[in-house]
């Protein structure tokens, strides 16, 4: 493998974790609409409540994320405990 193929790899690394934590944090977005905000906050829409929505949607969506691409490498690494690598 030279030094051409591992930066690629390397890219399409990066780019598949940016699109994997962007996504999540999308999901995580999508079903934190669905919790019932008039009972925590007075005024539910308010930009102080949608801004406290966004951040808790970035951190929950950051940490599956990470779970979830550390999970990859983990699964990914197992062959050279096999000695398939």
């Amino acid at each position: 493998m030279g030094t051409g193929d591992l930066m690629s790899s390397a890219g399409w690394n990066a780019l598949f974790s940016m699109f994997v934590t962007l996504g999540l944090i999308a999901v995580t977005w999508v079903l934190l609409k669905e919790i019932r905000w008039d009972r925590i906050f007075r005024h539910p829409l308010s930009p102080g409540a949608r801004l406290l929505q966004l951040m808790l949607a970035i951190v929950i969506g950051h940490q599956l994320a990470g779970f979830i691409l550390d999970y990859w490498n983990w699964t990914s690494s197992l062959k050279w405990l096999f000695g398939s690598g």
